[in-house]
C-alpha cells in the first residue's frame, strides 16, 4: 500500500513539473506556436497564437497594456528556451493594467491571444513592423540557478575534518545549470 501512494505522489508530481499552466491553455487544437508562421500568415487571418520569450518593453497606456517581446522558441509547456538565438519581434495587448515592475524588461513570458494585424514601431533608430495579438493569457517565468560542484578530492580522498577541503592542492570544479520555472 505504501509503495502505491509512494507512485502515486511522485506521478502527481512529475506531471505537475511538465503541464502547460492554465492561463495559456486553450482548446483551439490549431493555436500557433511558432514566430515564422505567424509571420508568414496573412495578415487579416485572425489566429490563436501561443509565444514566448524576453520582455523588451512594456507602457500601460490608458485602457491597455502593450508588451513587446522579444521572441524565443518554447516548448511543448509553454517555456522559452534559454538556448536559443531570439528570432523577431512581437507586441501584446492587454485589456486592462499589468504591473510594469512584474512584467519588468528581461523576464520571461508567454503570451496567449488572437492575432490582431501588425503596426509600425522602432527598435531604437530602425524602422519595424510588429506583428500584433490581442493578450488572452499569459505566463511570467523566473530563471533559477543551481550549482553542480564535482569536488574530485572528495571522490579519492575524503576528508572528514573542519579544515581539509583544498589542503591537498586539488581543484573543486562545478557549473551553473540555468533552468526556466
Amino acid at each position: 500500500m505504501f509503495r502505491t501512494i509512494s507512485i502515486l505522489i511522485c506521478s502527481a508530481l512529475i506531471s505537475a513539473c511538465s503541464s502547460l499552466p492554465d492561463s495559456l491553455s486553450t482548446t483551439n487544437e490549431n493555436v500557433l506556436t511558432d514566430y515564422q508562421q505567424w509571420v508568414d500568415a496573412p495578415v487579416d487571418q485572425e489566429n490563436e497564437v501561443r509565444l514566448g520569450g524576453i520582455i523588451a518593453n512594456v507602457t500601460n497606456l490608458e485602457n491597455q497594456t502593450r508588451i513587446e517581446v522579444v521572441n524565443m522558441p518554447i516548448n511543448s509547456v509553454g517555456k522559452p528556451s534559454l538556448h536559443s538565438e531570439p528570432t523577431g519581434r512581437y507586441v501584446g495587448y492587454y485589456n486592462g493594467y499589468l504591473e510594469s515592475m512584474s512584467f519588468a524588461k528581461g523576464r520571461l513570458v508567454t503570451l496567449l491571444g488572437v492575432s490582431d494585424g501588425e503596426e509600425q514601431g522602432k527598435v531604437d533608430d530602425f524602422d519595424m513592423t510588429f506583428k500584433v495579438m490581442n493578450i488572452k493569457g499569459f505566463h511570467l517565468w523566473r530563471i533559477e540557478e543551481t550549482v553542480i560542484v564535482n569536488d574530485i578530492e572528495s571522490h579519492f580522498s575524503p576528508c572528514y575534518g573542519l579544515y581539509c577541503r583544498g589542503s591537498r592542492g586539488l581543484p573543486s570544479k562545478g557549473k551553473v545549470i540555468q533552468e526556466v520555472k
